[in-house]
């Protein structure tokens, strides 16, 4: 951010499934393993069909639509800790972010990991990453009402980081994560990994989109930022 007025206040919020975390083969091995477990019929095309809907709304269309919010959230629960299982043997740092995210503490961003998942499952990132030094705050789903397209993530992570939401960029894989950002009054930056597209996150309204965290850089964020900031 070299020359940049807002050099000290410029902060990266980014989501953790699919963006930091190449976790998209993770998740569906964890809901085969929960579908084997219940006798339920969960193939890799549903998978691609549910993917970006919560555990909740799976369990409910795929699984059993008179299931129980108790066994939802038993079930819910078992998902997610053989999803921690998988990817704590071998961890999928999506190709890109460990640099990216170098980068950026280089250049005198803050920045925090703003995600809906459970807080095991951030924290997991976090450590694994082994980057703590540089994230100023892990937002989860315990710390929200709203999810997404619900801005809320999104605030509590630049206010958590001290800065303003006109300063802050989001990195985003999903649609839903785009529209956050930009209620938010935020840069959203889409990322089209695995299971998404650059069609998908264009119509969501993305000021960029790429297809590799090795696009981005500390400078072109900036430029980003002020853009919008500009246009608003």
């Amino acid at each position: 951010m070299n020359g940049n007025k807002s050099h000290e206040t410029c902060a990266v919020i980014f989501d953790v499934d699919g963006v930091l975390v190449d976790s998209y083969d993770a998740h569906r091995i964890a809901f085969m393993q929960l579908a084997q477990k219940l006798d339920t019929k969960f193939t890799d095309e549903d998978f691609t069909k549910s993917f970006g809907r919560t555990s909740r709304d799976i369990l409910r269309t795929w699984f059993d639509p008179d299931m129980s919010d108790a066994d939802i959230a038993l079930h819910d629960g078992e998902k997610e800790a053989a999803y921690r299982d998988i990817v704590r043997k071998e961890f999928p740092a999506m190709g890109g972010a460990v640099e990216l995210i170098d980068q950026l503490h280089m250049a005198g961003f803050k920045q925090a990991m703003g995600s809906s998942g459970p807080p095991e499952n951030v924290q997991l990132a976090n450590t694994k990453l082994d980057r703590a030094h540089a994230f100023g705050a892990l937002v989860t789903g315990m710390d929200v009402t709203h999810g997404k397209p619900n801005p809320e993530v999104f605030l509590i992570a630049a206010d958590r980081l001290g800065v303003a939401p006109d300063h802050c960029c989001v990195i985003e894989d999903a649609p839903a994560g785009i529209q956050a950002a930009r209620a938010a009054g935020m840069a959203a930056i889409g990322f089209a990994s695995r299971g998404r597209t650059r069609s998908e996150l264009e119509s969501a309204h993305a000021d960029r989109v790429v297809e590799d965290l090795r696009e981005l850089s500390p400078p072109l964020i900036t430029e980003l930022i002020e853009q919008v900031r500009a246009s608003t």
